[in-house]
């Protein structure tokens, strides 16, 4: 009977969560963001999203991605905040 070789951990396969891509990709400002998905009846309730170090976070429900634009500090306003501060009707 052979024996079959043990991947070695550079030889692994790629997580699937890295092989698929984001259902949606949304361009912010700040490095806070709140989603409800789609809003209304179809979201899901409004969870707040912080990215720390990172440019970007996902959301668990709905798996929508917001990356920091290219250039912005992420520091949160009123203003730049998408979701944050627009009301019920989402992003």
């Amino acid at each position: 009977m052979a024996r079959k070789a043990k991947a070695k951990p550079e030889e692994a396969r790629p997580a699937i969560a890295d092989a698929v891509p984001p259902p949606e990709v949304i361009v912010v400002g700040s490095k806070r963001v709140a989603c409800d998905g789609v809003g209304g009846a179809l979201g899901h309730p409004r969870v707040w999203l912080e990215m720390g170090e990172a440019n970007y976070v996902e959301c668990l429900y709905c798996d929508r991605r917001f990356v920091l634009k290219s250039g912005a500090e992420g520091l949160e306003d009123e203003l730049t905040a998408p979701g944050v501060y627009e009301g019920s009707h989402g992003h």
